[in-house]
């Protein structure tokens, strides 16, 4: 039996067609859009400095260098190790020629992202200042763009230090200018409005869902810059996943002059497709339009995911009513000599990495990151934790709190209809640097992330005392350990987890962050002691050993809600000097340039997938150190078979992903191959050791790369470096 949808009293009227219920599908045929949406990444002018009157229309720019967006200028300094790589003020010129077409429309400059203060200029008049580095903002341009004829466009982008405005500090660089793309939107002067808070202005809302029905409620921010009274429809409209059609929800409303209305329609989706993780990551999609009369005047689309879920302080996650493991990694969004100028290229390759590795969840660190991460994450299922970045202390004046909430208000408004998202994330230890006591700050951020987003949970990651009060904030939990890493031991983890789960069996805790550095370069046959984090030697085998340990311990803890390996790619600290290149954190799975997969990122391959694979540990480790190893191999088989220049060395077993071999190499080139067994499909993996003469042996255990030429001077000085 066919159920039609809710009706709700609107300005004028409400119909609601549920096609949901029909026999035949119905392909949507979208309107004619005339929004209009003009890309300005080519053909900008820069300069590092401040510059007296570069606002100005007429002055002479030429000098200056022509870059292209998504621009910053601190992808090299940003990187090296500087501590003083520079923070200031830069500007951007454009001249840009507006089509005569585009009179008596409304033009808006949007921009997708820029650090930290950023002040706008059209034809030497002030639009506006943002204040933030991460978040998309929009200023009405209308007033002093002029169409047909040229118009100059100048920013100002500071990264200079405020006091005022989170980040404070951090462990990562922050990179300064206009490293996302700018745009000249044109609309109708009645549209969805782009200026609440940078939101598309289109907000879906999911409730009361289940695999047989779920609630949807359609909020529209609607703006007449008119002067004069505007009777419109707002109409939208839900598709499938091949944009058949399966609601049609209408609106009349009658708009004031120089003013914007909310235009909210709701209606239940029987039977709805559920967004399921990586099993199913389904899709929907909505398309909210104004008609004025007979004529489309303007049109938003937007993902639409169905999907429920909640988290047991000691069962853990569960999504659409099916314990769901969340595990993956924290992710930045900078790459080696990029920065932050990164393209949707640098981020599919993210992507890839991310599906490869089998994380169902992701923890993007430490800010909102672009759009586009957030469609990927919708169309790949893997879960989102995103957050604000409120890190490491705070200001305590009227100035940060209004700033910190700002964030968190452009990052859930523009986020929100990402069914990907499942939680807010207030705040990163924020009490690692001495300063006033924040916990006031959290309480009202965790208030207000459930004032603007009763659908999802607000959480935190924190590194204090398991009794701070700013921990326990946020409705979920979750902790940043390390030890084994900046204190204690590795076999510290599992005594403190099951401590904290004890004293607050009410909460759910997660781990938000833990790793170790390494470097592929640095190696080591014995990796039992814990390395001098602050020093230069990072053998990728103790990170291997670390992740074995903690993950086992959290495999065991299925009350940990969340478990996020820090990190998954190395990335720029400009205040770091160790491991082996100075200005970087090397904890990440992969290599800063993606181009190495460390060992351990086959570990939890190995862990995380269920396609058969096989992993020969070291394959960076050419040069072994002495004749006698142990070799391990990581794979999620039944059985794996190791040879040894062709001869086998036998079958192993494993209950945990670990595969081990002793094994005595021969002087000279070793090949070594490994073939995986799981249910009838056979996988394999090999390389090439190369083991000394006794005389190439040195009890330092350092690095030797495949290029280098070992000789007695060379094996000498690691050996005084590193004993």
């Amino acid at each position: 039996m066919c159920k039609f949808g809710r009706i709700f009293a609107g300005v004028i009227g409400l119909i609601i067609f549920n096609a949901a219920c029909s026999t035949f599908a119905r392909p949507y045929d979208p309107p004619v859009n005339l929004r209009t949406d003009v890309l300005l990444d080519s053909g900008w002018k820069f300069i590092r400095q401040d510059v007296t009157g570069a606002a100005a229309v007429d002055l002479d720019d030429s000098a200056w260098s022509t870059v292209a967006l998504p621009h910053t200028w601190n992808n090299l300094d940003g990187e090296d190790g500087n501590t003083n790589y520079y923070r200031g003020v830069g500007w951007y010129r454009i001249h840009c020629f507006i089509e005569d077409s585009f009179a008596g429309r409304q033009l808006f400059l949007k921009f997708d992202g820029a650090f930290l203060v950023t002040d706008v200029y059209v034809n030497g008049n002030h639009l506006g200042e943002h204040r933030g580095g991460f978040a998309d903002f929009v200023f009405d341009a209308t007033p002093y763009l002029k169409t047909g004829a040229d118009n100059v466009i100048a920013v100002k982008v500071s990264n200079a230090a405020n006091a005022n405005i989170p980040p404070l500090s951090a462990d990562f660089t922050f990179f300064g200018g206009l490293y996302r793309s700018v745009h000249l939107l044109a609309t109708d002067p009645v549209q969805i409005s782009p200026l609440d808070f940078g939101s598309p202005g289109v907000f879906l809302k999911t409730t009361e869902v289940s695999s047989n029905s779920a609630d949807l409620e359609v909020t529209a921010v609607i703006s007449n810059s008119t002067t004069t009274v505007q009777t419109v429809m707002v109409r939208s409209v839900v598709t499938d996943a091949a944009t058949n059609i399966v609601a049609v929800l209408t609106k009349m409303m009658t708009l004031s002059p120089m003013s914007a209305s909310n235009s909210v329609v709701a209606t239940t989706i029987a039977r709805p497709h559920l967004w399921n993780g990586l099993y199913d990551p389904y899709l929907y999609q909505t398309f909210t339009e104004i008609w004025r009369g007979s004529e489309p005047v303007d049109m938003v689309a937007q993902p639409l995911g169905f999907r429920y879920y909640r988290v047991d302080p000691d069962k853990g996650f569960f999504l659409n009513g099916q314990h769901y493991d969340l595990h993956g990694v924290s992710m930045h969004q900078d790459w080696q000599d990029r920065g932050w100028a990164i393209s949707t290229r640098e981020v599919d390759t993210n992507f890839m990495l991310l599906k490869e590795i089998g994380a169902t969840a992701v923890r993007l660190s430490h800010y909102e990151q672009s759009d586009y991460t957030y469609q990927s994450a919708d169309r790949a299922g893997i879960v989102l934790w995103t957050e604000i970045p409120v890190i490491n202390h705070i200001t305590e004046s009227p100035a940060f709190y209004a700033n910190a909430k700002q964030q968190l208000k452009e990052l859930i408004r523009q986020r929100y209809n990402h069914p990907s998202v499942i939680c807010w994330g207030i705040f990163n230890e924020i009490t690692l640097r001495p300063g006033p006591k924040p916990v006031r700050l959290t309480r009202e951020l965790a208030a207000l992330a459930a004032q603007e987003d009763p659908t999802r949970l607000s959480t935190s990651a924190a590194n204090a005392s398991d009794n701070e009060p700013s921990n326990w904030s946020s409705k979920l939990n979750a902790i940043n350990k390390y030890f084994g890493w900046y204190n204690g031991e590795i076999e510290d983890f599992a005594p403190w987890a099951d401590t904290i789960h004890s004293n607050y069996p009410t909460r759910c805790i997660g781990v938000s962050e833990y790793g170790a550095g390494a470097s592929v370069y640095q190696h080591s046959e014995d990796p039992v002691r814990e390395p001098k984090i602050e020093g230069h030697y990072h053998p990728e085998e103790y990170e291997n050993l670390f992740h074995e340990t903690y993950w086992q311990a959290m495999q065991a803890r299925p009350y940990l809600w969340c478990k996020f390996v820090w990190n998954m790619f190395d990335f720029a600290v400009a205040g770091r000097n160790e491991g082996d290149t100075p200005g970087r954190n090397d904890k990440g799975l992969v290599t800063y340039d993606r181009q190495v997969r460390k060992d351990a990122f086959y570990y939890y391959k190995a862990n995380w997938t269920t396609n058969p694979m096989v992993y020969i540990t070291g394959h960076t480790f050419t040069n072994r150190m002495t004749n006698v190893i142990t070799a391990k191999v990581y794979a999620n088989c039944d059985s794996v078979e190791l040879l040894l220049n062709g001869i086998s060395q036998g079958v192993r077993t494993s209950t945990n992903c670990i595969f081990t071999w002793p094994l005595s190499l021969d002087g000279g080139t070793n090949r070594v191959q490994a073939i995986g067994s799981k249910g009838g499909v056979r996988v394999s993996d090999s390389l090439a050791w190369i083991a000394p003469n006794p005389i190439a042996i040195t009890k330092a255990g350092h690095l030797l790369r495949p290029s280098d030429t070992v000789s007695n001077t060379a094996l000498s000085t690691i050996s005084e470096r590193y004993n």
